[in-house]
């Protein structure tokens, strides 16, 4: 086993640089298998830590120690099926392993030649198992570039990242590329920001560094306030994969002219924060980090900066305006950053997985990285993917590759029989897309065509049994919470067309209204301050586009067709399928629901809350939702 480098010289030379590798490699040949236990938040969740206890502690028992590498890695990207393990170089896959099923996987798969059979994968109705990660089909259908060495690299060993050709992207930009040919690279290679807007990268690069630098001084800053609800993109990134990030930033900074990088993370990821000091530790304490890195003459560093939760952070003159210690709000960008950025100085922004991008670009070239995509998006993008879907988890595929292969042949469909009615991309701000675009193909220009936006890859799948007036309501109701409120359409634009959707899912719409909320939405597109406001109408523009069937029968006919707008359903108990078992009458929290046992039960609708429980729990479909 290995939990981290046994020695950490400084590096100052290139030559010596790989002397370090090659003694890695030539160390790590002693092990003859590799466990590897996924340690992503998900994951951590479902108790992984245990079963790398019980790893531990079976393998120290079994006298495997000399032999056996065991590793705690970031997240492999199928959370639906965590806790996950995978042996190599057997490359068997384990799904949902407990701390009790160590010894029988340790004595089967590593002392001996079988798997166990039921922790394999079991493809669903047809009892096919997969022993390989690439013979499951949700994986079998990705490209995983960034994604690959989340499941092979301890995020908290340097040398994990270094075996995997970590750091000699930067090596080559240093020694054998100067920075207007990195800058060319990247611009050839179609490398486009994947935080939401898809801003081409070189353009933003090129401008910082023909700025002229105020003290010497330019900046590069990494976006990791990740904010859309069911995203988690980034902060998988992060927690297993730092280097990548870090190595990208140190190119970027060098191909620009800047000698500082901040990060800048949501408190809300702790794991992500803890693993990420630990990689700048040791990345310094290697002299990949700080001054004349590799005896290069560029010197560059690194500091973390913690935001407060605030979703309009992720914008990026607010991002520099927390990180200064102001307010977190956005300013006019007559101005660009490039020029007037973080302390007033030249300063290039760019978010986790665009920076986690560079050195493949740099390793590959620009005409290999640019073979996979579109014409206008190229590369892979990671999307998670969430919501009323079988696989949830975190998938990375080509650009161009369709909604519906994402959703059905990766994602596995819609559960429980039900029928897909729409899919959300692009985060609170993006837009839904409904069942008759689902050969769209995902990238940043299409996604706009149809209303949405690519965002920073969130994908969040929706069933029959979703309305999607109150989806608009949710969403819109998130963003003025969010809203920073300096400039007055965003502030209250926003909040009136919320109320008008209150009064639709309410039953108190009327079409006047409607017309008003899509011209409101219309007038906070056009003139709101920053990118908040201007796609904050996203949701609602593209339900009344796509579903203004629903808007209308809410407001003409008071019904909910989805019957999810409590204030538009009853619940009823048909007389006739009752058979009084009592089971609704005991579990109503409020004592709506009345009757004697074995006779018809019947609902008190003045008190009733319309909760559901009653047509949750019954099993005759007594219980009629109206």
């Amino acid at each position: 086993m290995r939990k981290g480098s046994q020695s950490m010289p400084k590096i100052e030379s290139l030559q010596a640089f790989d002397r370090y590798r090659k003694a890695i490699v030539s160390e790590r040949k002693r092990y003859k298998a590799t466990i590897s236990v996924c340690g992503g938040t998900g994951c951590h969740a479902h108790d992984c830590g245990a079963v790398y206890e019980a790893f531990e502690h079976e393998i120290i028992a079994r006298d495997l120690a000399e032999t056996t590498e065991l590793k705690m890695t970031g997240c492999h990207g199928f959370c639906e099926m965590g806790p996950l393990v995978v042996i190599w170089p057997q490359d068997i896959f384990y799904k949902q392993v407990k701390p009790e099923d160590v010894p029988l996987i340790v004595e089967k798969s590593l002392l001996g030649a079988e798997v166990v059979e039921e922790l394999l994968y079991h493809f669903p109705g047809n009892g096919k198992k997969a022993v390989k990660e690439g013979d499951i089909p949700f994986y079998g259908k990705q490209m995983r570039v960034l994604m690959k060495d989340n499941g092979m690299i301890d995020p908290r060993n340097i040398d994990d990242y270094v075996i995997q050709d970590g750091y000699t992207s930067l090596a080559k930009a240093l020694f054998e590329m100067d920075p207007e040919e990195i800058i060319d690279t990247v611009e050839k290679a179609g490398l486009r920001g994947r935080g939401g807007a898809g801003f081409p990268t070189a353009r933003k690069w090129r401008a910082c560094r023909k700025a002229p630098a105020q003290d010497g001084i330019k900046y590069v800053l990494c976006n990791a306030d990740e904010g859309d609800p069911g995203a988690y993109m980034d902060r998988s990134l992060l927690e297993g994969n730092p280097h990548a990030v870090l190595e990208g930033m140190c190119i970027g900074a060098y191909a620009i002219g800047a000698n500082q990088g901040i990060i800048y993370v949501r408190h809300e990821y702790p794991l992500a924060l803890e693993n990420l000091f630990v990689a700048l530790e040791q990345a310094r304490e290697l002299g990949l980090l700080g001054v004349n890195i590799l005896d290069s003459g560029f010197d560059f560093d690194v500091k973390v900066s913690v935001g407060g939760g605030a979703f309009i952070c992720g914008e990026s003159t607010a991002l520099m305006a927390s990180i200064e210690g102001h307010i977190g709000e956005p300013r006019v960008k007559h101005i660009h950053t490039a020029e007037r950025g973080l302390y007033n100085r030249p300063t290039n922004l760019n978010n986790v997985e665009t920076w986690a991008n560079v050195p493949q670009i740099i390793k590959r070239g620009a005409e290999g990285y640019a073979s996979v995509g579109t014409d206008t998006s190229k590369g892979t993008k990671i999307f998670s993917l969430v919501g009323k879907i079988n696989n949830t988890g975190l998938v990375e595929v080509p650009m161009g590759t369709t909604l519906r292969e994402i959703i059905y042949d990766i994602g596995g469909g819609i559960p429980n029989g039900k029928s897909f009615k729409a899919v959300q991309t692009g985060g609170p701000s993006g837009g839904c897309i409904p069942e008759s675009l689902l050969d769209t193909p995902v990238d940043f220009d299409r996604l706009y065509d149809v209303g949405s936006m690519m965002g920073s890859g969130g994908m969040i799948v929706m069933d029959e049994d979703t309305c999607m007036v109150d989806i608009a309501r949710y969403f819109l109701a998130f963003l003025c919470d969010e809203s920073c409120g300096k400039c007055v359409p965003c502030r209250e634009g926003l909040q009136q067309m919320l109320y008008i959707l209150e009064d639709i899912t309410e039953g108190r719409g009327s079409l006047q209204q409607l017309e008003l909320l899509k011209e409101l939405a219309t007038v906070v597109r056009d003139t709101s301050l920053c990118g908040l406001g201007q796609t904050a109408p996203n949701p609602v523009l593209s339900t009344i586009r796509y579903f203004e069937d629903e808007y209308r029968t809410h407001i003409l006919e008071g019904k909910c067709p989805a019957g999810a707008c409590k204030e538009l359903i009853t619940f009823e108990i048909d007389p006739d399928s009752c058979t009084g078992c009592m089971k609704c009458l005991k579990s109503c929290p409020v004592g709506a629901v009345t009757g004697e046992k074995k006779k018809p039960h019947s609902i008190d609708q003045s008190r009733c809350e319309k909760c559901g429980i009653c047509l949750e729990v019954c099993k005759y479909d007594a219980v009629i939702r109206m």
